[in-house]
């Protein structure tokens, strides 16, 4: 296909070798500050066998980390071994149904249920390392060697028909974790919240009867709320337990049922109010926080949902829509949006993240990744590092051509409330070479302040996070 992402097929056709070893050749200063654990979790291989994958989400999952010591930096990446992964490793050949791409006697666990690739997130917590897929237990790794050690259960307390997303959430300061998922059901889908303090104790789990089973990614915590935007984003369970169809084909957008808020309270996990807010669609939640007596909730906000945009590789985001920006005042106690603004960069931007030592706290400087050919046709794919702040202002960084962003943005603070920096990745299709690149989090533009080559390419991923140590 015609567009303005010369060799991305190359990006989606790599073989990607597990490693570990120490980088070389680094240009650029790492700011002193940045030492720790950098990890990455996100879809690595996208051929089976004979089959060939359709849909970004159906790669199987490997997780990358960086640990940034005082002499050097260290890379260890390796595939999760979840039970798909395992089970069609044995078989030689593609055994279940993914989320974009179906096939002749292809499985689906239980009848129901896609196997999890455990490709989108990862998280260390409780002394942990956890890695997530969009449904389903996560899977622990060793925090080192990244050796799959078994699926997680937080002692337990869940098991494998728990459903459980890859978007947790960490208060910074009580430690705690919080979490979701949609039980699916075409007569009573439910959406269950999870609730665990920080030595991964279980606190409590709520369940909440939706009105349609729509497909939910992410959610936001503010002090005292657990706050989901609720699109109308509709999952057929009947076709999707048909023969050959895809989840992605089961999904139906429905505008026309509206958007709304659910608003939880994060100590008991009731439900505080719900609120209507039109008929768009939200992947991402920024944040969230209080001031006074309003909830700001900040979004980013598409007209219609993007997953069809994933698909088929490699003409990703071949029809991309425009994202917005969004803050949304939030007057709890009368159910009410207060007031809506919006910043004025609107290219397609998704992976929004801020300093994680501010979750819960207000932070109006956040990072996205963006699509520089926005609203054009024709195949395109994340090519701009954008800071962005909500007294909209905003400073770009424009990869090079050919070259690609993965990875969500990463911020890790410096001592100084303006310092901190970004780490992301990008690679160079044409010629088939791997960097992780690190940013002045407060000046993007000026490009990376150091680049660190990796010794062969790997996979571009979802996303990331730093533990300082």
């Amino acid at each position: 296909m015609d567009g303005h992402a010369p060799f991305l097929e190359r990006v989606f056709s790599l073989d990607v070798r597990e490693g570990s070893y120490v980088l070389e050749g680094i240009e650029g200063e790492i700011p002193d500050y940045v030492r720790g654990n950098y990890y990455l979790n996100g879809p690595a291989r996208f051929v089976q066998g004979d089959l060939k994958y359709r849909h970004w989400l159906d790669g199987d999952g490997m997780v990358c980390s960086l640990q940034f010591g005082e002499k050097d930096v260290h890379l260890t990446n390796r595939y999760v071994r979840s039970r798909k992964f395992v089970d069609e490793a044995e078989a030689g050949q593609a055994l279940y149904r993914t989320f974009g791409t179906a096939f002749d006697d292809d499985a689906l666990i239980r009848g129901i249920a896609l196997a999890s690739p455990v490709n989108v997130s990862v998280y260390p917590f409780a002394g942990k390392l956890l890695a997530f897929g969009e449904q389903g237990l996560p899977y622990e790794l060793d925090l080192v060697s990244l050796e799959t050690l078994g699926e997680y259960t937080f002692g337990k307390r869940l098991n494998a028909i728990s459903p459980f997303s890859a978007h947790p959430k960490f208060d910074s300061e009580s430690g705690e974790l919080f979490n979701f998922g949609i039980a699916f059901s075409s007569t009573q889908p439910m959406l269950n919240v999870y609730r665990f303090d920080a030595q991964a104790n279980f606190i409590y789990r709520k369940r909440h009867a939706l009105n349609s089973p729509c497909s939910i990614h992410d959610f936001a915590l503010s002090k005292n709320y657990a706050v989901f935007y609720l699109s109308p984003y509709i999952l057929d369970m009947g076709k999707l337990m048909g023969e050959g169809c895809t989840l992605m084909d089961a999904l139906e957008w429905m505008p026309e049922r509206g958007s709304r808020l659910l608003v939880l309270s994060r100590e008991t996990g009731d439900e505080v109010a719900t609120v209507e807010i039109g008929e768009n669609y939200c992947l991402h939640l920024t944040q969230a926080f209080e001031d006074n007596d309003a909830l700001i909730l900040d979004v980013i906000e598409l007209t219609e949902p993007v997953y069809d945009q994933y698909q088929v590789i490699p003409d990703l985001f071949s029809d991309v829509r425009e994202a917005r920006s969004v803050r949304l005042t939030v007057d709890v106690a009368k159910q009410s949006v207060r007031c809506r603004n919006e910043l004025s960069y609107r290219m397609m931007c998704d992976f929004p993240a801020i300093d994680p030592r501010k979750t819960t706290q207000r932070c109006d400087d956040f990072w996205v990744l963006g699509i520089s050919q926005s609203r054009k046709p024709g195949r395109k794919f994340l090519d701009q590092l954008v800071h962005l702040n909500w007294n909209d202002t905003h400073d770009i960084y424009q990869a090079p051509a050919n070259h690609y962003l993965g990875g969500e943005p990463v911020f890790v603070g410096g001592p100084e409330e303006k310092d901190g920096a970004i780490i992301c990745q990008m690679l160079d299709a044409e010629n088939l070479k791997s960097f992780f690149v690190i940013f002045d989090a407060f000046d993007v533009a000026k490009g990376p302040v150091a680049t660190l080559p990796l010794h062969s390419p790997i996979h571009l991923g979802f996303h990331a996070c730093f533990e300082i140590t």
